[in-house]
């Protein structure tokens, strides 16, 4: 369908069975955003035949920094997501407009790694196009408009959500939209990896791909066993809020990239890829001499957090199976103090006065009084924090993080059934 004839569509309420499918209670509210992109397409590109792709933002809901050590985690896709209007190209070139930023144009020509490209959204779409052909599927080129609600260095993924956007969208257009979402999630870690510069794990990637609420267990990097959890928040009289604490993730890339370098010492102790494969009560056995080997208090106390994170993931999920929230939320508490305590991963140490995750944490105890939960979000260091917040306290935990840290920081969230996907 042209783009003109999808604005006066979705004008005429023709599209809001697909759009309620995807945002329910919200899909009305959405209109108005699905008709502006598809304007910019029009104005960027002109008017001709495209499709509409949604792909989601994720929230960790429990499994702090397990998931590079092919461990355990649970996730989810959210109501924040990335839309794309494409429209294919015969000459190979990539070229994406993503809101106000104008992404410097692609040839798929050359899909070698450029140094002067790291960090970069160009990176990453170079990245993704490369693995999809080294895995035998098609690419090509496509012009895009962008549009994202999925908020930039919150924790909520944006990075992950723009990787499987891209996965989606070569999938859709050149490969019958047959490209498995696991497959996919892969394919963005790999992109944010080896072109982008940033070790990562697989988890962000898979809640975007996905969707819904998963369990999944890393213990075979190249077949993660992903499972759904059925529940709805709702039904508890709870809701999940993210509080972006307005923190900015510059300068933490060596932060993030500390953790799984230190655990990677632990590892090679031991003679193993990954903790994972590290017998636990060999680990502690051997402290006095992993100790004096490594000479990092901090490794030591991070691998702690790290197995014990695996085991909290799999209670929670036993949890919310049995329909327990007290004890889910009991799960979600003991994660956040893990984090705080031994995987530090809070606030940098190179920037100790700036603890607005910290700030967030303890005005959530204080307004929380001893009901719901919370925990840092992510990745940690900046960003934002998660809650579980009661459904009588929603409005007074709101105002609280508004108040401190800026009005519409805190975000009131549903979780989506669906990951990548084409609207239209």
């Amino acid at each position: 369908m042209l783009a003109s004839e999808l604005v006066t569509a979705i004008e005429a309420g023709k599209q809001d069975e697909k759009l309620i499918e995807l945002y329910g209670t919200l899909a009305e509210s959405q209109k108005p955003r699905y008709t502006k992109a598809l304007e910019k397409f029009i104005e960027l590109y002109g008017d001709k035949e495209a499709a509409v792709i949604s792909v989601p933002g994720r929230s960790e809901v429990i499994g702090n920094h397990t998931d590079h050590q092919r461990g355990e985690v649970m996730a989810a896709s959210i109501n924040l997501d990335i839309i794309a209007v494409v429209a294919p190209r015969t000459d190979g070139i990539v070229k994406v407009l993503s809101d106000d930023y104008d992404i410097p144009a692609i040839d798929l020509a050359d899909l070698t790694v450029h140094e002067n490209e790291k960090e970069t959204s160009q990176a990453l779409i170079r990245g993704v196009a490369a693995r999809i052909q080294q895995l035998g599927g098609n690419i090509g080129g496509f012009d895009g408009y962008m549009t994202s609600d999925v908020l930039q260095g919150s924790g909520l993924s944006s990075s992950a959500a723009f990787e499987v956007m891209i996965g989606n969208i070569f999938s859709d257009l050149y490969n019958e939209g047959k490209l498995d979402p696991v497959d996919l999630a892969k394919i963005g870690q790999y992109a944010e990896n080896v072109f982008f510069g940033k070790p990562c794990g697989l988890m962000d990637q898979s809640a975007c791909s996905v969707g819904g609420l998963i369990h999944i267990d890393f213990a075979d990097q190249a077949n993660p066993i992903v499972e759904r959890v059925d529940v709805d928040f709702s039904d508890f009289n709870t809701a999940l809020c993210i509080t972006d604490v307005h923190a900015s993730h510059a300068d933490l890339t060596q932060d993030y990239a500390d953790i799984p370098f230190e655990l990677k010492e632990v590892d090679e102790f031991f003679g193993k890829d990954v903790l994972r494969e590290v017998n636990e009560e060999e680990f502690y056995n051997r402290l006095p001499e992993l100790r004096a080997a490594i000479q990092n208090d901090r490794a030591l106390l991070r691998a702690m957090h790290v197995f014990e994170e695996n085991k909290r993931v799999q209670k929670a999920v036993e949890a919310l199976n049995r329909k327990d929230l007290e004890a889910f939320e009991k799960q979600i508490l003991a994660s956040g103090s893990s984090s705080f305590q031994y995987l530090q991963n809070i606030y940098s140490p190179a920037d100790f006065k700036n603890q607005a995750v910290s700030l967030a944490l303890m005005l959530s105890e204080k307004v929380l009084n001893g009901r719901g939960a919370y925990r840092v979000h992510g990745g940690g260091f900046a960003g934002t924090i998660q809650a579980f917040v009661p459904a009588d306290l929603v409005e007074a935990y709101t105002n609280e993080m508004d108040r401190i840290f800026s009005e519409g920081a805190c975000h009131v969230l549903q979780i989506r059934p669906y990951g990548g996907y084409q609207v239209f």
